[in-house]
């Protein structure tokens, strides 16, 4: 292995002294001053990539005109010694670039020289976001803004449902520079930043575990570790000594740390268990695996002494930092560039007489301009700075990471590249510190003893919160309705959360004058959480978060009731309304009609008649199902199913009578709340309740609104009604309406909800993270039987007062009630009456056909005499029979004779008109 690396290092030295043995004569030389801090980790590998870049873009490239020179000095990691250098380069080497420094502060300074002397200064490892270009004209970033990654962290905290999170940084221009873009993404997000650490970058072991014990006592365990990679190191050693990497922590690390995740020392990457980090990903390429087995070669022989090291992003954007330089440097030339010296003043310090070049703007433009495929990826600098790409995410585990997914600007996280965006955006499963693959909550009690100060004070309305002072221990107590939800609410808090309950009074008997003083005290950090029955409003919303409400929503109105019902002479009448009249006493003569004319259609002689006796016959029918005078099958088919409509119909008739008679009818005195706008009547409402404005958007006059302060001057004052000093309806939140109506349930009833609104809950502190988990825990509670049970303990059950809620319409009958009815009683009578009709129209037509046949042959005539004569013989006979025989039998026989006298008169009409007539004539 030794001897490959010798042959190839040997081959690499031959190409380089050939190229410029073959250029020599012909180039220009281009000088580039090149600062770097080579006693750090960044400065070798940058070195190292920087002499490969010059190497192989000459090899690529030569028959350029222009060659570059670097000049390579060391900045010692000092800001002084970095000024230094640069000036050194500038005024006795004309260098006309410089590409460093490697700190963001070193940046500044060097970059004002810059500006001053007209010379690019392009830096891959400044990432501070202070360092602009519009004050700093001549700086170029050829890495990312820090700031580039913030969005990335912030939807991991987002994804993860962190409501805290504390930013760690060291304290340099480079630490600081993230900090103002973090916590706006942040707030974005709805993550506060209660909290930010700020470490020295001369820090001793012991300055940085006071911080971390400070850290321990507060509620937040998020944190975001922006730092070189030099002081993390130590950092996140002693965050493991301290207990800071056990289950319930959450460390994210920015690229400054991640980005040399690879050359870190086993014990300290031991520490850094369970973090995740953000780093500028590369997609691997043949050719960028080439070049890093080129560069582990080359490292080891320009640091002989060093560790082997991994080729990390920094690498690569100093090797494509050279390239840009190259390209820019070919393509503007060195022709007639100078250096132009200010004038000279007597005392004039070297600042002041820095030489101008008059290549400078051309080589920053031919920089910007500049676009390319590089190791890094695509290189363009046109807006002074790489352009935002993809993110990769990784989490450390053992003495290694793995890839848990990537952020870019189009999808945001995601697990793999190239994939649309999902519904919900999520990454692989992590595994946390103290090897937990639980994602940490994001907050826990502080292990100071510090208890949660809950904010109480006595409501308008004991019953939902009474507070009290214990004379002897001077603790507060309190009791009540919204109380008892909440301890029941922490009871189910899957943690223990001790708290101590705080008086907020503005008032001698221990209440509030103004609630939204009261909510305003958590912003105040004086409570951590108040309590009570405080109603969410959009106004409240701005100094605090609320948790979900705990009683019911909206504004409704309580208003008298009176009885609906005149029990009069026609009371009878009422029970059914007057359609329903209506369309039962056509119904009944409709069916009435029908069995009739079935009946007639039968020579049912029962219905054959003078008029009065045969709408006698159809009432008869309609009320009755008599067998004896209806003899067809369809018309007891009619009559069964109008039978079953009568039962009904008598049987709720029945019932809705008697109900009016016995049960009390109440109905409101008003329905809506636009009636008493109209009528002009006088509203009540809750002194201090946010109510009465509500009630002048509405339109209601001042003069017709009149406050009140306890249940019993509502009760009064709606006893007495509008026109006798009283109101007509009281205007009310709901829950505090069925407090009043489980006390004052006679006489009242509750209309409406009249206005949406969002209920009771309790208030915290923006971004406190308790909210989702006592949200969570209050649903748990009044989604099940403990609600009912405080309920009834405090405001009474609710089954007591029929009264309480929305009121019910008239119990009248309707047409529409039984309309189902309606259409089978009419379906069934119309089908019978067709069916009949049908029936009937066929039997003629056949009886027509029969005659129409005989008819054919001559003697029919005086069989047809013959027939006649019987049938009046045997008429004849019939009717003595009928004096001797019985009723029954009679009547069967008469109607047989008539059947038959009417079949003969058919034919004879037929045959011989005349004859028809004399037969008919004879019959009568």
């Amino acid at each position: 292995m030794e001897l490959q690396n010798v042959i190839m290092l040997l081959l690499l030295t031959i190409n380089l002294a050939v190229a410029q043995n073959t250029s020599r004569e012909e180039a220009q030389e281009l000088h580039v001053g090149v600062i770097l801090d080579l006693g750090s980790i960044v400065g070798k590998m940058a070195r190292t990539s920087v002499s490969l870049a010059m190497e192989d873009f000459y090899a690529v490239h030569r028959n350029y005109s222009t060659k570059l020179v670097l000049h390579i000095r060391d900045s010692m990691s000092d800001d002084v010694q970095a000024a230094s250098q640069a000036i050194d380069l500038l005024e006795n080497y004309n260098v006309e670039v410089i590409i460093g420094p490697q700190k963001s502060s070193q940046a500044i300074f060097i970059s004002k020289l810059g500006n001053k002397s007209h010379v690019p200064v392009i830096s891959f490892t400044a990432t501070s976001p202070s360092l602009s270009s519009k004050t700093l004209p001549y700086f170029v970033r050829a890495t990312i803004n820090d700031s580039a990654q913030v969005n990335c962290i912030a939807s991991m905290v987002k994804t993860y449902g962190w409501r805290e999170v504390v930013p760690i940084y060291e304290d340099t221009d480079y630490g600081r520079g993230i900090i103002p873009y973090l916590v706006d993404v942040l707030q974005e997000v709805d993550a506060r930043v209660p909290y930010q650490s700020v470490i020295p970058l001369s820090a001793t072991s012991e300055q940085i575990t006071l911080e971390l014990y400070k850290l321990m006592t507060m509620q937040t365990t998020v944190f975001v570790v922006h730092m070189s990679f030099t002081l993390a190191s130590l950092f996140f050693i002693k965050a493991r000594e301290v207990g800071m990497m056990n289950k319930g922590y959450a460390w994210i690390m920015t690229d400054g740390v991640t980005n040399l995740i690879d050359s870190l020392n086993p014990s300290v990457l031991e520490s850094l268990n369970g973090a995740i980090g953000v780093e500028f990903y590369v997609p691997k390429t043949k050719e960028l695996d080439d070049f890093a087995m080129r560069w582990n070669m080359r490292f080891q022989i320009d640091n002989p002494t060093d560790p082997p090291l991994k080729l990390n992003i920094f690498g690569l954007w100093g090797y494509d930092t050279i390239w840009a330089v190259a390209h820019a440097a070919a393509k503007v030339g060195i022709a007639n560039a100078t250096f132009q010296k200010p004038g000279a003043t007597r005392n004039s310090i070297s600042l002041e007489t820095l030489e101008t070049s008059s290549n400078g703007p051309k080589l920053l433009q031919a920089i910007l301009q500049n676009k390319f495929r590089g190791l890094s990826g695509n290189i363009d600098l046109s807006n002074r700075q790489l352009q935002i790409s993809t993110f990769r995410i990784i989490n450390v585990v053992g003495k290694g990471w793995r890839d848990i997914g990537f952020w870019t600007a189009q999808n945001e996280l995601s697990q793999h590249l190239n994939k649309t965006r999902q519904a919900t955006t999520h990454l692989n499963p992590v595994i946390w510190p103290g090897e937990s693959i639980e994602i940490p909550r994001g907050f826990k009690i502080p292990v100071s003893g510090k208890k949660l100060q809950v904010g109480v004070c006595t409501s308008g309305y004991p019953e939902f919160v009474k507070v009290e002072k214990d004379h002897i221990t001077g603790a507060t107590k309190a009791i009540g309705f919204s109380v008892d939800v909440f301890e029941e609410a922490v009871k189910r808090l899957p943690y223990a959360v001790p708290y101590e309950y705080v008086l907020f009074s503005t008032k001698d008997d221990g209440s509030a004058e103004d609630y939204n003083d009261f909510v305003y005290q958590v912003y105040l950090e004086k409570y951590d959480i108040v309590i009570g029955d405080i109603t969410i409003r959009y106004n409240r919303t701005f100094y605090a978060d609320f948790t979900l409400p705990y009683t019911e929503s909206g504004i409704a109105m309580v208003v008298p009731v009176r009885d609906s019902i005149n029990k009069n002479t026609w009371i009878f009448l009422k029970p059914l309304e007057p359609g329903m009249w209506f369309g039962s006493i056509v119904f009944f003569i409709y069916t009435g009609v029908v069995v009739l004319i079935l009946e007639f259609l039968g020579n049912n002689e029962n219905v054959r008649g003078p008029i009065p006796r045969q709408l006698g016959i159809m009432i008869f029918f309609s009320i009755f199902e008599e067998k004896e005078l209806v003899q067809r099958f369809l018309s007891r088919i009619v009559l069964i199913i109008w039978l079953v409509f009568l039962m009904v119909l008598t049987s709720s008739y029945t019932a809705s009578l008697t109900s009016m008679l016995t049960v009390q009818q109440l109905q409101p005195t008003v329905t809506d709340v636009h009636e008493l706008l109209k009528s002009g009547e006088y509203v009540g409402y809750h002194r201090g309740s946010y109510v009465k404005g509500l009630l002048e958007e509405l339109g209601f006059d001042r003069s017709k609104i009149k406050p009140y302060n306890s249940p019993e001057d509502f009760h009064n004052a709606l006893s007495r009604g509008s026109n006798n000093g009283g109101i007509a309806a009281l205007v009310h939140e709901v829950p505090y309406i069925k407090l009043f109506l489980a006390n004052h349930c006679k006489g009242y009833t509750m209309v409406g909800p009249i206005y949406k609104a969002a209920g009771f809950g309790y208030a915290l502190s923006k971004g406190n993270p308790l909210i989702g988990d006592i949200s969570k825990a209050i649903l748990n509670v009044t989604g099940g039987d403990t609600m009912i049970q405080i309920e009834k303990k405090w405001i009474g059950d609710r089954n007591n007062c029929q009264n309480l809620g929305p009121v019910t319409g008239s119990s009248r009958l309707t047409f529409a009630n039984f309309r189902g009815l309606f259409i089978l009683t009419g379906v069934a009578s119309t089908s019978s009456l067709l069916i009949a009709l049908i029936i009937y129209f066929y039997k003629k037509k056949q009886s027509i056909n029969i005659v129409l046949d005989n008819g054919n042959r001559p003697e029919e005539s005086g069989i047809n005499e013959e027939n006649s004569e019987a049938q009046e013989g045997n008429q004849g006979g019939d009717e003595q029979n009928t004096q001797q025989a019985g009723q029954e039998e009679s009547g069967l026989e008469e109607q047989t004779s008539l059947e038959v006298v009417s079949e003969t008169t058919d034919r004879q009409a037929l045959l011989c008109p005349t004859m028809g007539q004399l037969s008919f004539s004879g019959v009568k």
